[in-house]
């Protein structure tokens, strides 16, 4: 009877495994063919985002709604790859997409333990689930993700499986991918990564949110252990790797981005160009665009705006506090620091400036709680700025008190100080005049504050910074810089003109006579800039300005264009000096060098027009030289003499101040670079008594070129031909230059003081501008283009 029992069973057996074996054969035969088809995989293409770069390959920007970096798996450090085996499949190399060891060591180690402790699944399985499968535990979804890796074994090499796993996988942060995940949690790259981080990494495709070093570091550093014991079981890494990678602490944090260049604004300007050509595509097929950008000189620039828009604001004083929270209201202990942390969690950093709520405020010490927990303590140097705003005899809304929101920053010297974030804005943009290709660009003081770019789309006025392109037209129509022009008191009569009345005056308040335009210029005197344009006319000089790429538009044909009445963007400043100092070619901005695919195939680059090869002529080669000799004596004798502290004769320039100081610009220029940098407030109003050109713009300039131009020979340029050198003629014994029939035939040109020039012919009647004082600015009307006692002339 025993015999016939085990006889039974051993048939039953026999019976049950022939017909599973016969289920399972239907199962294969039914399933295989309907599986999906591979071409996901053979061809590849991950939602990788959109990353711009600086000329010189450093990131400046990324968007897209998932962080991901492709990476070859043969770029992969040995070390990682052995990290994620030993993590994950450490047979991956020897099994055929399933691990039948794994399952019946997974399936012992469950029926030891009483439940399920762990599965079998292989990197190819992973695979598999991850591309075309759900998350759900049944038996039919186990099944086709086994066939599904025999079918994906069959087709791909082991190293292109586990490239595909290396980039796909989902490993928490936004990341997708190692090469994102070192990042996200490090700001590392792969070859970057030490033993530990390895695997704190690897250990984290189990279950990304469980293992994360940030959210659960505890749990995180138990898996990183298991990962390291594994691997050393393995002979992946020595004892003494062992040894250093355990006892090493996590300094896992989170990384807003592996960008360290600060040129978010570059990088919308990109962002919105390509959005522009390819759609939602932009985000998601892996372009990379190359910029223009020289991150050394991008970093000047931040640099150097930053410093001067902050050193302008801290002239002003200190205005209190950002906002309050009741401290009174917050429980006590550890979930204080958490309430607090949460609020600062709501305020961006800018640059140094951390956001940080006051514990306790006296005239001798602040005690202000900072992001991590730390409170930082401020006393002696650090509290000078705002030491006002500890009196008790201000209001509540002004006082820095307990629960008041301020703003700190370590100084250099090693002591935290109160600062303010500045109110006034600025921008400032360099180029290659050769070209025009945009070398710096920083259109604000903080992109995270205000993303308005100033210097692309701010219109503002452009004071006396635009007087070379008045003198320019001059020159054309028979001035020279010796012509002599009458400083004096001008008066256009409202009955003459039907307007209003207009009296311009220069900064000073002071006329000083007949003076040659050269200086003039480098004195920057309204008086003469006006007598000029009398003289040329509008009309010309707005048809003339259209060389250097200025609009009808935006200046219309009054006079008050000669003190810079009409609206420009710090860009088009840009592009309109380069003509200077290019010879007088008319070059275009341009910020995009070339765009790539995610291999490095080249999908479009820029062919820019060159100076001197391709670019079209604007003016006179003469005439951008001379204009270069004049603005190089704004610089060493006039209204820009601060910029000779960087001790260079190659430099050039004219300082721009509007009516009531609402606009302060400085446009410089030697004839390898142009720069220019405008200071003002959002909604215009006065800088006030520090706010001229030369004294809040130009130190910016100065900074920036400090560093741009330093080690840098100086460029002498010859004159070309068709001008004369008259040795000595200049100001201060310079010599002086004109064009050869001009000097043959007027050498000694004067404009008296009705404006009126002997022998000159009569234009046509244009139109002007009637205005009240000041450098230029927007209360005014039209009006015929004369005034009282002053003829129309021309030459």
């Amino acid at each position: 009877m025993l015999k016939r029992f085990f006889a039974l069973l051993a048939g039953l057996a026999v019976g049950g495994i022939v017909l599973l074996a016969g289920g399972t054969v239907i199962a294969v035969m039914l399933t295989y063919p309907r599986l999906p088809s591979l071409d996901v995989l053979t061809d590849y293409r991950p939602k990788i985002p959109l990353r711009v770069f600086s000329a010189d390959s450093v990131l400046i920007g990324e968007f897209g709604e998932e962080r991901r970096s492709f990476v070859r798996i043969h770029e992969v450090p040995e070390l990682m790859k052995q990290a994620i085996l030993s993590a994950e499949d450490e047979r991956f190399y020897q099994h055929s997409g399933v691990d039948y060891v794994g399952v019946m060591r997974a399936a012992f180690g469950n029926v030891v333990s009483g439940h399920a402790k762990s599965g079998a699944s292989t990197i190819t399985m992973q695979v598999a689930k991850n591309f075309f499968l759900s998350s759900e535990k049944t038996f039919t979804r186990k099944f086709n993700e086994a066939l599904l890796a025999f079918k994906i074994e069959h087709t791909l090499s082991k190293d292109q499986i586990l490239e595909l796993y290396f980039n796909q996988i989902y490993l928490g942060q936004r990341a997708y991918g190692f090469a994102a995940a070192a990042q996200a949690y490090y700001g590392k790259s792969l070859q970057q990564l030490n033993v530990a981080e390895m695997a704190m990494l690897a250990g984290l495709p189990k279950a990304p949110s469980a293992y994360n070093p940030i959210v659960n570091p505890d749990r995180a550093r138990l898996r990183q252990l298991y990962v390291l014991r594994r691997m050393r079981e393995l002979n992946y890494i020595t004892p003494a790797q062992y040894d250093e990678a355990k006892n090493q602490p996590s300094h896992a944090a989170p990384q807003g981005s592996d960008v360290n260049l600060p040129a978010q604004y570059v990088a919308e300007m990109v962002r919105q160009a390509m959005y522009t050509r390819y759609q939602d595509r932009a985000y998601t097929d892996g372009f990379k665009v190359y910029t223009t950008i020289d991150s050394l000189h991008q970093r000047w620039a931040f640099d150097a705006l930053r410093a001067g828009l902050t050193d302008y604001d801290r002239r002003l004083g200190y205005r209190g506090p950002e906002s309050f929270v009741d401290l009174s209201t917050l429980p006590s202990g550890t979930e204080r620091d958490e309430a607090l942390e949460d609020t600062l969690a709501e305020i961006r950093d800018s640059g140094d400036m951390q956001p940080a709520v006051v514990l306790s405020a006296n005239p001798a010490e602040v005690r202000a709680f900072v992001r991590g927990g730390k409170v930082a303590v401020v006393k002696g140097q650090g509290l000078s700025f705002a030491r006002r705003a500890l009196s008790p005899k201000l209001t509540p809304a002004q006082q820095i008190r307990p629960g008041a929101v301020v703003r700190i920053r370590a100084n250099p010297k090693g002591y935290w100080e109160i600062v303010q974030m500045p109110e006034v804005e600025g921008g400032f943009v360099s180029l290659d005049p050769r070209t025009g290709a945009i070398r710096s660009l920083v259109g604000g003081f903080d992109f995270n504050r205000r993303s308005f770019n100033h210097v692309t789309q701010a219109w503002r006025q452009p004071g006396s910074s635009f007087k070379p392109f008045i003198y320019s037209a001059g020159l054309e129509r028979g001035f020279t810089p010796a012509s002599m022009v009458n400083d004096a008191p001008l008066v256009i009569d409202p009955q003459t003109l039907g307007g209003q009345r207009w009296e311009p005056k220069n900064d000073d308040g002071k006329f000083y006579g007949m003076m040659t335009m050269r200086r003039a210029l480098a004195l920057s005197k309204n008086l003469v800039s006006v007598r000029i344009l009398m003289s040329i006319g509008t009309d010309y000089a707005q048809q003339y300005i259209q060389r250097f790429g200025f609009g009808p538009k935006q200046h219309p044909a009054y006079l008050t264009m000669a003190l810079g009445a009409g609206m420009v963007t710090p860009l088009q400043m840009a592009e309109g000096y380069a003509v200077f100092a290019n010879g007088g070619y008319r070059v275009r901005a341009y910020f995009v060098d070339r765009i790539e695919d995610p291999r490095g195939k080249v999908l479009a680059k820029t062919a820019p027009a060159v100076a001197g090869q391709n670019a079209p002529q604007a003016i006179d080669p003469r005439n951008a030289f001379i204009m270069s000799t004049m603005m190089r004596d704004v610089v060493r004798f006039g209204t820009a003499n601060r910029a000779m502290s960087l001790g260079r004769m190659d430099l050039a320039g004219k300082t721009g101040t509007t009516n009531e100081n609402r606009d302060a610009w400085f446009s410089g220029f030697n004839p390898n670079l142009v720069a220019i940098t405008w200071v003002g407030y959002d909604q215009p109003k006065s800088l006030g008594r520090y706010g001229y050109g030369g004294t809040v713009a130009l130190p910016i300039w100065i900074n920036y070129m400090a560093n741009a131009l330093k080690g840098q020979p100086e460029v002498e340029l010859p004159p070309p031909n068709g001008v004369v050198v008259r040795a000595g003629g200049g100001l201060r014994g310079g010599d002086e230059y004109f064009y050869e029939e001009y000097q043959r035939t007027n050498p000694e040109l004067r404009v008296d003081n009705s404006g009126s020039v002997p022998g000159a012919r009569r234009p046509e009647a244009s139109n002007g501008a009637a205005e009240e004082g000041g450098d230029a600015g927007s209360d005014s009307a039209p009006a015929e283009d004369a005034v009282e006692n002053v003829k129309e002339l021309l030459f």
